[in-house]
């Protein structure tokens, strides 16, 4: 295989270990004595319920409603399918989560609410609290977006804009709970996976109006005088992890980022490559990351230290993207756009760089493939990589050298596969 096809193979393997209609049936709970009700929300919502179905007992009762983003659906026949906003929030996801809160409410101790947790939950699962418009959460959501905000962060915030996230959602309900969850953060904590319906919340209302802070976010005054007040104690808190709620409540992450870095390290084996994992919660601004990723390579292709080629340096996690241009690309196409300028043509080196979800990003690729001429073809063009990355415009560098990875919706997300195969 050349270079090209062994970077496209390892990344459809990490995407396949973690395939919810693979993974999902064997963390299935027991059915209760009453009836079960499936609920969630994420990228993967839509598969992680449609093999809740092909492996649930034909004979006992299952209904539910999940929400996935706008061309993630797929067909059902006991549980509903809707499809919302993505990454910012709209009313069809609103809609559906006031449904969720209503029939979670619905059941009684010898029920079950089986929720189905994901990457892009918490802009899906979106019901803004008392006193917080739609809009004000539409518009604190793109500021959060456009400054960088790590994930946990941007979720800190939205927990205590919401009704039904930050264990609210476990809390709404008398039946015994069991969600299972798809990791898409760095560290895998439940409580950052969707902003944690049913997991403990250790953040507060301070933490979030301190990240507005810190970040310069501009967010509505309803917003501020919200978090304001609950700082204040005028509002209730989060559920907090000492809290008798979660005694009922088990949260079981059953699909990661490392597993996903295993399986491409095996295929890597497979075809006699050492790979090389460096991590699966690699975060900070891509462009940066991508300065310290050439400098490794540079020093395996010419010194073989630390790695003796040929070898696949494997890395997953989120970075982030401070946008101040006016491009087009998600953070994996600026990590690549800022490897390819470091890396300046170096001979014998190849990258991939792509989200498992099938997205980077708001764009239609999951990512790109960067090669050792990937500049010279770029500037037979007449295109400026250097230029074009401080404009944040990965997205046109790799379209116009015909190099984007496009899978279309995987429907899972453990976060961004990268991949740097030096020969």
């Amino acid at each position: 295989m050349n270079p090209r096809e062994l970077l496209l193979g390892s990344f459809q393997v990490a995407v396949a270990a973690a395939d919810p209609l693979k993974i999902v049936p064997q963390h299935l709970p027991q059915p209760p004595k009453g009836r079960t009700l499936v609920v969630g929300a994420g990228k993967a919502a839509a598969a992680m319920a449609l093999s809740v179905e092909q492996n649930w007992p034909a004979s006992v009762p299952l209904d539910g409603l999940v929400i996935t983003r706008y061309q993630h659906g797929l067909l059902t026949n006991r549980i509903t399918v809707i499809e919302a906003g993505h990454p910012v929030p709209d009313e069809s996801g609103v809609k559906a989560a006031q449904e969720i809160l209503r029939r979670a409410k619905s059941l009684t101790p010898d029920d079950l609410l089986l929720v189905l947790v994901s990457g892009g939950g918490s802009a899906l699962l979106s019901l803004p609290t008392e006193g917080i418009s739609m809009a004000d959460l539409k518009t604190t959501t793109r500021e959060l977006l456009r400054c960088g905000a790590p994930i946990q962060d941007m979720n800190t915030v939205r927990k205590h804009l919401s009704a039904i996230q930050g264990g609210r959602l476990a809390a709404a309900c008398r039946a015994q709970v069991v969600a299972l969850v798809i990791s898409d953060v760095t560290g895998d904590d439940p409580t950052h996976i969707a902003s944690g319906p049913c997991a403990p919340d250790p953040t507060t209302y301070q933490d979030a109006l301190d990240i507005l802070k810190r970040y310069e976010v501009k967010a509505p005054r309803t917003v501020t005088g919200h978090l304001a007040r609950g700082a204040r104690g005028e509002l209730p808190e989060t559920p907090k992890p000492d809290s008798r709620i979660f005694k009922r409540v088990e949260n079981l992450v059953i699909a990661t980022a490392q597993a996903s870095l295993q399986a491409a390290a095996g295929f890597f084996i497979g075809h006699d490559i050492h790979p090389a994992i460096l991590g699966d919660s690699v975060t900070g601004e891509a462009r940066e990351v991508a300065k310290v990723y050439g400098a490794l390579a540079r020093e395996v292709r010419q010194h073989g230290l630390p790695y003796q080629p040929p070898v696949a340096l494997i890395s997953g996690g989120e970075t982030t993207v401070t946008v101040r241009g006016t491009g087009r690309g998600g953070r994996n196409a600026e990590f690549l756009l800022a490897l390819g300028v470091d890396l300046n043509g170096a001979e014998g080196i190849h990258a991939l760089a792509c989200d498992t979800d099938g997205i980077d990003g708001s764009e239609d690729n999951a990512g790109a493939l960067l090669a050792p001429d990937s500049l010279k073809r770029a500037a037979r063009k007449k295109l400026d990589a250097a230029k074009l990355l401080n404009d944040n415009d990965g997205y046109g560098f790799f379209a116009a050298l015909g190099d984007l990875v496009v899978t279309g919706p995987t429907r899972t997300n453990v976060n961004d596969y990268r991949v740097i195969l030096i020969t």
